[in-house]
């Protein structure tokens, strides 16, 4: 068992998607932080869908993936509400700079941030952009971010890296490795339960 797997054993973590080519790390994240010992949740944006399937995210967390608010699995309330108050810890990774406007401007069409701005203010969200350098350099974007640091007590960051990028470029934006985030996960959990 990894070393640090007793900070996250028995940690319900919300795992969230949305749209980006860097979905496919977090097949990876959900998978070690399952081996943590870790109960991990997953749902997306139907966009994330497009990247990477429910499927693959169902068979490493051994949960049904929600990609939708209409979407009901074992609970009997709104399943946004449910998974906010769920979890331990909530993760967004790949965090689009679309849901950190969504976010930053307090919309909820879709069920990633319907569930965000049900989380209760003591959970911790983790987020780990990703998207292409001149997007993450944008004044738009970095004015978003720095409006959930403001508005969330417990907003974390992880990332972005420097590095090649899907669109041929090099730069800051890619989304932080499975390892790191999960780093960042271990740190927030022992920050919790100090």
């Amino acid at each position: 068992m990894p070393e640090d797997a007793s900070n996250l054993a028995g940690r319900k973590i919300l795992v969230a998607l949305t749209g980006g080519i860097a979905a496919y790390k977090t097949a990876t994240l959900v998978s070690r932080l399952a081996q943590a010992g870790a109960e991990v949740r997953v749902i997306m944006t139907e966009a994330a869908t497009k990247f990477i399937t429910p499927l693959t995210l169902q068979s490493l967390s051994g949960h049904p993936v929600l990609t939708s608010m209409w979407q009901h699995d074992d609970r009997p309330d709104s399943q946004h509400v449910g998974l906010a108050r769920w979890c331990d810890q909530m993760v967004i990774a790949p965090c689009s700079a679309d849901m950190l406007a969504k976010l930053a401007a307090g919309l909820t069409p879709d069920l990633v941030s319907l569930t965000v701005c049900a989380l209760p203010s003591d959970t911790p969200l983790l987020v780990a952009p990703a998207m292409n350098a001149d997007m993450w350099d944008s004044p738009i974007v970095q004015r978003n971010l720095q409006t959930l640091r403001d508005l969330l007590p417990n907003f974390n960051e992880v990332g972005p890296a420097k590095g090649w990028q899907a669109c041929r470029t090099s730069g800051s934006g890619r989304m932080s490795e499975a390892d790191e985030i999960k780093r960042s996960l271990v740190d927030i959990s022992i920050g919790t339960d100090e």
